[in-house]
């Protein structure tokens, strides 16, 4: 948790801080991350081995970041949710499935950018 009423450099170091925090718990707590993380390492180079031209290569590792970043939120939702409580409560299932959606959403983008891009 940042300080509060930090401000300048102490807010942004503070503030990185807690994000590679959050990585690190999502990446050692959620197999989806790291699968994900895994497809960013291997997209990366594939994007510089297909194409040449810089903004496909942009569009194609772009189109992995964002699955990567839907899915943060999706388990920060999730997360969330859990921590309300325990007990089942539709819109808690419902807010879990609109997460679940927005992962499928991005992954079907990515797959169509890639798709358009190297086709």
């Amino acid at each position: 948790m940042s300080e509060k009423g930090a401000r300048g450099i102490r807010r942004l170091c503070q503030a990185t801080v807690n994000s590679m925090n959050g990585l690190r718990g999502a990446f050692r707590s959620e197999e989806a991350v790291r699968q994900e993380i895994g497809l960013l390492a291997v997209a990366v180079p594939a994007a510089f081995w297909f194409t040449g031209d810089a903004v496909e290569r942009v569009l194609l590792v772009a189109s992995v970041v964002l699955v990567l970043l839907v899915e943060l939120l999706n388990t920060a939702v999730e997360y969330t949710v859990d921590r309300i409580g325990p007990e089942y409560h539709e819109l808690s299932g419902l807010a879990k499935d609109i997460g679940s959606a927005a992962v499928l959403v991005s992954l079907v983008l990515a797959a169509a950018v890639w798709l358009i891009i190297l086709l």
